[in-house]
């Protein structure tokens, strides 16, 4: 048993946490249960389709709970709980714009064509609707996309079993991974959806005790709104922004928006938040990613395949309070530094502290500034100048590991993605702490596991199929779909080993969403609507969207960043500095360079896409686009149903339930 009040402020860095016999029973049950699932859903893959598309078979409840879940991994629960504690109520727009219409356009419009054509995969539409060249560049980058995104889900789980509990950190990624692998191996995309069902089940169990135990904490809703008021009037006291804001910074979504980049935590303007996220990140993704895509066109028919994404819909519109709230509750309980908890500084590496530590000797002969500088330098972070001065000066009677703790100790730079971790040490204890780490379990590996599946299916299919293989067996692609989800499993692995020494890799992932959906949502976007499109207006177009997310990356930078990777870095290998960089492309956050990014990537392709169109001869006739384009296309009648669950009208009384909660939290 453990105290989980800290007796120092940098607890959750250095004391592991000892489960108790409940914790690992709830632990123990969990993966025996996901195992079951795989083995038992063995006997009815039978082919290739079976197992990589699930054979069309599955009621629309799964698979809408599924098409949620696939998408809780480690960016989503992590990012968004690390989100709201450094951008407050903001972060809400991910949901209330950046996902909800773009979900109900999925199910309304574009679910008729993908599910409708035939089409195995998302990439396989584009071939149908477009030619090989559009298919095979999609295939790759989607495939490249994946690995990486799986294998940050994985680095985050084993840095959180190694943080939390001691595990090493190699054993607990390689036995992870094997876990996932033997259920998606036994059972196919249907095993990671079943699978995805109950981990969304866990997900909510495990988080929803930290929510209201946070609550209680702080005093309720009131007395946060309260806490954060003074959060945004002196945001530098937690090290979380360098400017003031109005009161209501942290807990209103729209005014301070409103307000332009400088009044809000997010650093972006309304057009940024609209267009950028609201139309282009969000319909690129929620539209065109086939991780999520590939769960709505596994149901067993039309009508079920475009319910998937509004049965998805409603738990989406409220689970803020689940991965937003906790963040937004952490920064509150830093401000009053109850039980002496603190946003979790960022952890000092092996290399660092080999850096760090001769500095600090080094400088006791050195004037108060002068140390400072140079152990700040040598760490590379920020640093508390009255505990490094304080540190420096009792250096020659400590050893090395009281070095380290309060070298550790002086840093005062956040470490965001920590803020979860550092709640569930605070607040769970034996059984509750089990039901916690089995909820950030199930997210993790979801996200593996949903990106392995649709990581198998474009292989196999849309390029293994398409351009090695030809004309093969049914079993040759069911053993293929089989070998190269081992294959996807190691890439997987490898990728977390690289993003484990990569400290930006969040930030990595979510440009490569900006390069390549935010193009793509403009291929689409014209090729399903616009029968005038040609395949080389879609084929050069995606391209030049790709080019223009990487011309306008490497001459933009963001507040705060270095030259180089996060932008910019045309300007360094040309010899200039940050000074050199013009406003205009100068971005307040990361958020405001990313949102712009994908919104000249999409104008790119959408002008290329639609000029080389209107220049070159159409390469498909009517006839062969009939059910890939809406003008060509007998439109959907669900006369079986009632008219209060057809997919228009609930996804009107979708859009009316987000505008609701945009109005309660303006």
């Amino acid at each position: 048993m453990i105290s989980f009040l800290p007796t120092n402020c940098t607890w959750w860095l250095a004391e592991a946490v000892n489960l108790a016999a409940v914790d690992y029973s709830i632990l123990l049950i969990y993966v025996v249960f996901v195992l079951g699932i795989g083995f038992a859903l063995k006997r009815y893959m039978k082919t290739s389709a079976d197992f990589l598309t699930s054979g069309r078979s599955i009621p629309a409840w799964v698979t809408g709970l599924a098409f949620l879940s696939a998408n809780l991994g480690a960016l989503e629960l992590v990012g968004m709980t690390a989100s709201g504690a450094k951008y407050g109520i903001a972060t809400c727009h991910f949901y209330w714009v950046g996902a909800i219409p773009a979900m109900i356009f999925l199910a309304v419009f574009m679910m008729p064509f993908y599910y409708g054509s035939k089409a195995r995969s998302v990439p396989e539409y584009l071939k149908m609707r477009f030619d090989e060249r559009t298919r095979c560049l999609n295939s790759i980058s989607f495939a490249v996309m994946t690995m990486f995104a799986s294998g940050i889900s994985m680095n985050a789980l084993a840095k959180l079993l190694h943080q939390l509990l001691g595990w090493n950190y190699d054993v607990s990624l390689w036995i992870c991974s094997a876990i996932v692998l033997a259920y998606v191996l036994k059972g196919g995309l249907t095993s990671a959806i079943y699978t995805e069902v109950l981990q969304f089940f866990m997900i909510v169990l495990g988080f929803a005790p930290i929510v209201y135990l946070g609550l209680q904490d702080v005093g309720g809703w009131g007395h946060l709104k309260e806490l954060l008021g003074s959060v945004a009037q002196n945001p530098a006291a937690l090290e979380l922004n360098t400017h003031t804001f109005q009161p209501d910074a942290w807990t209103s979504a729209w005014k301070p928006l409103l307000g332009g980049p400088s009044q809000n935590p997010m650093g972006v303007d309304l057009f940024a938040m609209l267009f950028g996220l609201g139309f282009v990140l969000s319909f690129g993704y929620w539209c065109t990613n086939f991780l999520v895509v590939q769960r709505a066109m596994a149901a067993k028919n039309m009508s079920a395949a475009r319910r998937t994404p509004l049965i998805a819909a409603v738990p989406k519109m409220i689970f803020p309070i689940l991965v937003i709230l906790p963040g937004m509750i952490a920064a509150g309980l830093a401000l009053t530094a109850k039980d002496g908890y603190r946003l979790p500084p960022k952890p000092l590496a092996a290399a660092e502290y080999a850096k760090a530590l001769p500095a600090v000797k080094a400088a006791a002969g050195l004037n108060t500034d002068a140390a400072f500088a140079s152990v700040s330098a040598a760490t590379g972070m920020k640093m508390s100048p009255e505990k490094v001065a304080a540190l420096v000066k009792d250096a020659a009677s400590l050893d090395e590991a009281s070095l380290k703790t309060q070298l550790q100790e002086a840093v005062v730079e956040n470490d965001y993605d920590g803020v979860i971790l550092s709640l569930v040490k605070k607040y769970c204890p034996p059984g509750l702490l089990g039901l916690a780490l089995t909820g950030l379990l199930a997210s993790f590996m979801s996200g593996m596991a949903g990106n392995v599946t649709a990581f198998n299916t474009v292989w196999t299919y849309d390029l293994y199929q398409a351009y090695i293989a030809k004309n093969k067996s049914d079993e040759h692609y069911a053993w293929m779909g089989r070998a190269i989800t081992v294959v996807g499993i190691l890439l997987s692995i490898a990728c977390a080993y690289l993003v484990s020494r990569w400290s930006n890799a969040m930030d990595i992932i979510q440009l490569v969403f900006g390069f390549v959906n935010a193009p793509l949502f403009a291929t689409f976007l014209l090729g399903m609507f616009w029968k005038r499109t040609t395949s080389h207006g879609a084929f050069f177009g995606l391209l030049g969207g790709i080019g223009t997310s990487a011309v306008f990356h490497s001459l933009s930078s963001a507040t705060g960043n270095a030259l180089g990777i996060k932008g910019g870095y045309l300007w360094s290998l040309m010899g200039k500095t940050l000074a050199d960089v013009p406003s205009c492309l100068s971005f307040p956050s990361d958020m405001a360079q990313n949102f712009w990014l994908a919104s000249f990537a999409f104008i790119a392709c959408f002008v290329i896409t639609l000029g080389i169109s209107v220049v070159t001869a159409r390469t498909k006739t009517d006839e062969e686009l009939a059910g890939l384009v809406y003008s060509l296309t007998p439109k959907i009648v669900d006369r079986e149903d009632s008219w209060f669950l057809r997919p228009s009208v609930i996804g009107i009384i979708l859009l009316f339930g987000c505008v609701i909660l945009n109005i309660i939290f303006w």
